[in-house]
């Protein structure tokens, strides 16, 4: 069985932080989405650069891919068909935005619960040092969280490191 890549799309996928600069960055095209819940005022804009989609794609061999972001399902109608990926399973968060006495994100749990043993890669971009101490206590298979920044998203060296871990 193939280990998950479980990917959140704001921050990895779309660097967000980067819609303060002038022009996007290299490669990424802007995009305006009205996902559920976005009904007021101008549409959410989000980067996305096609090579991503690509880079996931030849993943797929390795990786059973997941999504695993606040998009949900929405993922499969607003961002995988400008990447170019097929629809892809997806994390249903039972609360989103939980607040954490132990200063883990919010969504490391419901991860560690979804993969259910299964190795698994996360990229995002709020993994912290508390989310892999924890994994690392939790979790019995193997696991990877790669901190992305948002102001960048995914690079060359994120895809080397995923390719290699699997």
């Amino acid at each position: 069985m193939k280990p998950l890549l479980l990917l959140d799309i704001d921050g990895p996928l779309n660097p967000y932080a980067a819609l303060a600069r002038p022009a996007p960055p290299a490669g990424y095209h802007l995009h305006r989405m009205r996902p559920t819940g976005w009904t007021v005022g101008a549409p959410l804009p989000v980067l996305l650069s096609p090579e991503h989609g690509q880079e996931l794609l030849a993943l797929a061999g390795r990786y059973e891919l997941v999504w695993a972001t606040t998009w949900k399902d929405e993922a499969n109608e607003w961002v995988g068909p400008r990447l170019g990926l097929p629809p892809l399973p997806y994390i249903d968060w039972p609360a989103m935005h939980a607040q954490t006495a132990d200063g883990t994100y919010w969504k490391t749990r419901y991860v560690v619960d979804y993969a259910d043993g299964r190795p698994f890669a996360w990229v995002d971009d709020e993994i912290a040092a508390p989310d892999t101490d924890w994994v690392a206590a939790h979790h019995p298979g193997r696991a990877l969280l790669r901190r992305i920044d948002p102001w960048v998203g995914l690079t060359r060296e994120d895809f080397d490191a995923l390719a290699k871990w699997a």
